[in-house]
């Protein structure tokens, strides 16, 4: 009963609160508008090293940038285990990750 109960409560949670979404198909793509500042910093960072054909960047805290959720596809992680696509955006994100205290990762290869 409480798994069912916890299922509807994330999925009407992520329904109400859908990251934002950008295509970076070509390298002028713009970023979103609606990010804020700490969504702009990883959005901007992750960009340029990895050229996402996907990338959803998130602060999932409320607002005050103590933790983001990043969903990210890029060829970049093509043949590479997931413990290193992880390691690999994590080493971008270095300085910012000190600073918060969650991140939520997902990593694609595409």
């Amino acid at each position: 009963m409480f798994s069912i109960v916890s299922r509807r409560a994330v999925s009407s949670w992520r329904q109400a609160h859908r990251p934002y979404t950008a295509a970076a198909h070509t390298q002028a793509a713009a970023s979103p508008s609606k990010l804020d500042e700490g969504e702009q910093a990883i959005y901007d960072k992750l960009s340029e090293r990895f050229q996402p054909s996907e990338l959803l960047v998130q602060d999932v805290s409320g607002g005050c940038g103590t933790f983001y959720a990043i969903t990210i596809s890029s060829a970049a992680f093509k043949g590479i285990p997931v413990v290193k696509q992880h390691r690999l955006v994590n080493e971008i994100l270095k300085k910012e990750i000190e600073g918060i205290h969650g991140l939520q990762l997902k990593t694609i290869p595409k």
